[in-house]
């Protein structure tokens, strides 16, 4: 898949040999998961899953859909939620923008409705909030990739999953109040990148 230009850019930017050995052990077993489904021919399903699915699952979900049509590994579908509905926050979607993504928010209100385009050959993501058994996201045969600490906390098992994961990634919330917001975004974003990257080049 040809992505924009300046999103294609960044994607060959990011570099995958810099993650750490812990963390591939845990990458690995989420690629495992993907092998297995790829070779038995199914269609893959990925939910994932924080508590307000307002920062890091929309990111997750997001890189996880544009690193898989990247790599031509068009069976898989990204879908995003969490423990509660709130809002998709923001600055997660100015931290996509600033990196090539097309943005346009579609709905106004408390829950603003977003459309996310990575290319004009691919269907764009829908970013909202939106618990993860919302009829919006699959509900059988699936996997549930926990993002953060207290979702995986809150569901160690969620209905309809065929498999239950913990990837979890440190809040760029904690930076909401701090003058220096926009990099701390951009870096849990680049993080995420980076290891959606080496899972879906790996396949």
């Amino acid at each position: 898949m040809t992505a924009y230009k300046p999103l294609e850019n960044y994607i060959e930017s990011l570099t995958i040999t810099d993650i750490s050995k812990e963390r591939k052990v845990v990458l690995e077993k989420f690629l495992h998961y993907l092998n297995a489904q790829k070779e038995a021919g199914k269609t893959v399903a990925l939910n994932f899953i924080c508590t307000h699915n307002s920062r890091r699952s929309h990111l997750a979900q997001a890189w996880a859909q544009t690193m898989a049509q990247y790599y031509q590994h068009h069976a898989f579908y990204c879908f995003s939620g969490g423990t509660k509905a709130t809002a998709l926050y923001p600055q997660v979607a100015a931290t996509l923008s600033a990196v090539g993504f097309r943005i346009e928010q579609l709905r106004v209100g408390e829950n603003p409705v977003y459309q996310i385009k990575y290319t004009e050959a691919a269907m764009p993501i829908i970013g909202f909030s939106k618990e993860h058994d919302a009829s919006f996201n699959p509900s059988s045969a699936f996997a549930a990739i926990m993002v953060c600490d207290a979702a995986a906390e809150a569901c160690p098992y969620v209905s309809g999953a065929d498999m239950v994961m913990s990837l979890t990634y440190e809040d760029p919330k904690l930076a909401d109040e701090r003058s220096d917001k926009a990099a701390h975004y951009e870096e849990r974003s680049k993080q995420i990148a980076t290891e959606m990257k080496w899972v879906f080049s790996h396949l």
